[in-house]
């Protein structure tokens, strides 16, 4: 059974024609956030001397690599689809809304791709 009118049906999504998907997309990113989050806290206090050398062996760390740069990836994507949704929502001016959205994705891509470009950085220079 399904909840769908048949006019939805025969044109696809819903109104705003991704709204689906980006509710989607928002949970999927939340699981790996409720995965990755507690590995990341856990990690660090098992890692007890929080020292510059200790830290670094731990980021250069293969499967920690890999962790940490999912972390950064998942939770500027999950920033950005919150945000969105926020300033869709509170944003009536369609201008406005246009660049805030246009700046906060910017910003985050900007951040994601310099926190995993940092883990890279750390983990194949191996210099301390």
């Amino acid at each position: 059974m399904s909840l769908r009118s048949p006019l939805g049906k025969v044109l696809g999504a819903g109104a705003a024609k991704e709204g689906a998907h980006h509710w989607w997309a928002q949970r999927i990113s939340a699981v790996g956030l409720v995965l990755l989050a507690p590995w990341f806290l856990l990690s660090l206090i098992a890692l007890g001397d929080l020292s510059y050398v200790n830290v670094h062996d731990w980021v250069a760390s293969p499967v920690h690599t890999v962790l940490l740069s999912l972390l950064v990836l998942a939770l500027t994507y999950h920033a950005f689809l919150g945000l969105q949704v926020v300033i869709e929502d509170y944003v009536a001016n369609k201008g406005i809304r246009l660049l805030v959205l246009l700046v906060i994705k910017f910003t985050l891509l900007v951040l994601g791709v310099l926190g995993v470009i940092s883990v890279l950085r750390i983990a194949f220079m191996g210099n301390h």
